[in-house]
């Protein structure tokens, strides 16, 4: 009888910890087989080129190339390094070649301007700067962007402004007094008043301004052209 009792009390404990222990097992299958299952599929979501894909090139002389419209999210077969793309250049590219749908990383690396020997910035359109190495930059590194006549670029404290965007009078008015030796310039260059010059510099109109940034002590300037 003592032995009997003695078996089932055993038996009481063994079953609890059987059933725990399987499924303790059972759970450790289900995780093997996950991460065996979807390795695959970890490995490619880490992939540094998925990742350079969705994430765009920084041009700190144009910073603001996509707000812009010069950068546009559509899809394009890149010429110069032959890869499917999200994003294209919407801009001006001086080469013997004729060249269309190039990405923004192949601008940030040089590889199209070196591959079709070609800028995206006039050299002769660009103010003076310290050094040789920022207009190389400029050139070959940054995206243009798209004036009526030949784009200029700005400079100041030795070095190129950044593009801050396309601007008419109201859009630059509170900045006058900050922008008058540019606007002097401007309305003896294009012989208008002041009054004349608030009237006819508007955004996408015939009398269109490039506001600039300087990138050290953050000075505003501005250049304009006409249709």
């Amino acid at each position: 009888m003592k032995r009997t009792l003695h078996i089932l009390l055993s038996l009481i404990f063994l079953i609890p910890l059987i059933y725990i222990g399987s499924l303790v097992l059972e759970k450790f299958n289900f995780v093997s087989s996950f991460t065996k299952n979807n390795s695959k599929t970890f490995s490619i979501e880490t992939n540094s080129d998925i990742k350079e894909m969705n994430s765009l090139p920084l041009f700190k002389y144009n910073p603001h190339a996509e707000k812009l419209g010069i950068i546009k999210k559509e899809n394009t077969s890149c010429p110069a390094c032959e890869r499917k793309r999200e994003y294209v250049y919407n801009g001006p590219f001086y080469s013997e070649d004729q060249v269309k749908g190039i990405c923004p990383w192949c601008i940030k690396d040089g590889t199209a301007a070196s591959k079709y020997e070609g800028a995206f910035q006039d050299a002769e359109s660009c103010e003076d700067v310290d050094k040789q190495e920022y207009l190389v930059e400029l050139t070959t590194r940054t995206p243009g962007y798209s004036g009526w006549q030949q784009e200029r670029w700005l400079s100041h404290c030795g070095d190129f402004c950044a593009l801050k965007g396309y601007v008419g009078w109201q859009e630059i008015k509170y900045m006058k007094d900050e922008l008058t030796k540019d606007l002097d310039e401007i309305k003896s260059d294009y012989n208008l008043t002041q009054e004349q010059l608030e009237k006819y510099l508007v955004n996408n109109g015939s009398l269109q301004g490039y506001l600039f940034e300087c990138l050290h002590c953050g000075k505003h300037r501005i250049t304009v052209d006409t249709d």
